[in-house]
């Protein structure tokens, strides 16, 4: 029997960006839980954040999360490329999740060159594939987009 994946099940044609949207929630065996987080930037099929900016975001916001999140086990970038999964633990509601997205995304449009972590050969897989002036822009976009709700 092939299991059903959450988000294979949502109206992509129907979903609103940006958002951010408790993706499902999780007991263990002894009794951890562990949210996951759709953080969604663009609107599906409608755009798609490019290669080198989706790859500085990830470096950013996994490191500027953390300043607001305790307990966030995992940022990893949607294939789709319009936004992220966030994986922390603990019963957290998604405003708590929203805040500490628009302080990480305002900490992006600050940010500098040189304070971008995980960006030599050693430290990173594709190091030559980061856009700061993407990341920016896009981050930009998504707080400007929150603001209008």
């Amino acid at each position: 029997m092939i299991k059903k994946i959450e988000s294979f099940q949502l109206d992509h044609l129907s979903m609103p960006a940006p958002q951010v949207r408790r993706a499902g929630i999780q007991t263990g065996p002894k009794g951890d839980v562990i949210s996951k987080f759709d953080l969604r930037f663009l609107r599906p099929n409608t755009d798609a954040i490019p290669t080198g900016a989706v790859h500085t975001l990830e470096h950013l916001l996994a490191t500027y999360l953390r300043d607001r999140l305790d307990g966030l086990i995992d940022l990893s970038p949607m294939g789709c490329r319009t936004g992220f999964y966030l994986t922390v633990w603990g019963d957290i509601d998604s405003e708590t999740i929203k805040d500490a997205l628009l302080y990480s995304l305002n900490r992006v449009v600050e940010t500098e060159w040189e304070d971008v972590p995980g960006t030599t050969a050693k430290e990173c897989g594709n190091y030559r594939d980061h856009s700061l002036f993407g990341a920016k822009e896009y981050a930009r976009q998504v707080i400007e987009g929150f603001a209008k709700k």
